[in-house]
């Protein structure tokens, strides 16, 4: 079902932890230098870690921030301080959800469960064509290695036109996309929004040509 990352101090628990785990179908593996946490971490490419904020030589805070400086891997906090700064800080610095222990096995799965859900539904709203990227779920549109922030209306052409792999979206369709409606909606708002989604992939990087217009008919890419 997947790896797991266990940064976790306590020999006993995370045997346990282990335990659950293995018993619900994941890999479990584990630090070996809290020093080095983050960039352990990093390196076994995991699907969720868990993490303790109480480490030997270390600041699990920290240790979440490394890790969220480069990689969007879910993290869960599991950890026996129940102080509101550190669940506070711990959601500021990238972790992903937070849970006290002791713990119930029962719980921990269903929020390992729930982490690896969001991932895979962040995975999905990551759609290309034509050499063009874009994140829906973060509204960012890249091409080439450049990225660039887009408005709501801007992502949902752009998504439209990336289903539709270089066919034709009538303006009709795209307007329906927009606004659920192709009546009572100037004409001229759609074209308004498409010209500042071609400005927006020409920041990114993409040709100048890859937004095309088709008189009278609608849009490509």
């Amino acid at each position: 079902m997947g790896r797991i990352f266990i940064v976790e101090d306590d020999d006993s628990l995370r045997r346990e932890l282990a335990t659950v785990l293995e018993l619900d179908g994941f890999e479990p593996q584990f630090c070996a230098d809290f020093t080095a946490a983050a960039r352990e971490a990093l390196d076994a490419k995991p699907d969720a870690v868990i993490l303790d904020l109480r480490l030997p030589d270390a600041d699990g805070l920290s240790v979440c921030r490394g890790i969220r400086a480069e990689s969007d891997v879910p993290i869960l906090v599991l950890t026996s301080s129940d102080a509101e700064f550190d669940e506070v800080m711990s959601m500021k610095l990238g972790a992903d959800d937070y849970l006290a222990k002791p713990y119930r096995p029962a719980v921990l799965l269903a929020h390992v469960a729930r982490l690896l859900q969001r991932a895979d539904n962040a995975q999905t709203a990551r759609i290309e064509y034509a050499g063009i990227s874009l994140d829906v779920a973060r509204a960012t549109a890249s091409c080439g290695g450049n990225e660039t922030s887009l408005s709501r209306n801007e992502t949902c052409i752009l998504a439209a036109l990336i289903r539709a792999r270089g066919a034709i979206v009538s303006r009709q369709d795209l307007m329906r996309e927009l606004w659920e409606t192709d009546q009572f909606v100037d004409d001229n708002t759609l074209t308004v929004n498409v010209n500042r989604l071609r400005k927006a992939l020409e920041r990114a990087g993409a040709p100048d040509d890859a937004l095309k217009t088709h008189r009278g008919r609608g849009y490509s890419l």
